[in-house]
């Protein structure tokens, strides 16, 4: 996974430009950047793209949550609103949640 989100992560990215992965102290690898990209996937969202940047919204889903993303802005905020591409990342983080047995927690 990480090696895709890198590549959808280099949309942020001047040309000859990459970003690492870090390790997190449970020995798990995350690609920097992600959060970044999914904002301008959420903006490209709203202004009607779909398809291919639905995929990668949802790419983004679980990098964001092991991160914590979601323990500081809960799904449900991401939901609340008019914000259709907030919206949508809430619904694929209520998704991913429920799967990783997390969602009794929002």
């Amino acid at each position: 996974m990480e090696n895709n989100l890198a590549a959808i992560n280099q949309k942020i990215l001047a040309d000859g430009e990459s970003l690492p992965l870090v390790q997190l102290k449970d020995g798990s690898k995350v690609q920097t950047g992600t959060v970044a990209t999914m904002l301008r996937n959420i903006d490209l969202y709203n202004a009607g793209e779909r398809g291919d940047i639905e995929r990668q919204l949802e790419a983004a889903i679980s990098t964001v949550a092991k991160v914590g993303l979601f323990d500081l802005f809960p799904p449900q905020e991401w939901i609340a609103g008019d914000n259709a591409g907030r919206r949508l990342v809430g619904q694929l983080a209520m998704r991913h949640l429920a799967k990783e047995g997390d969602a009794v927690l929002y």
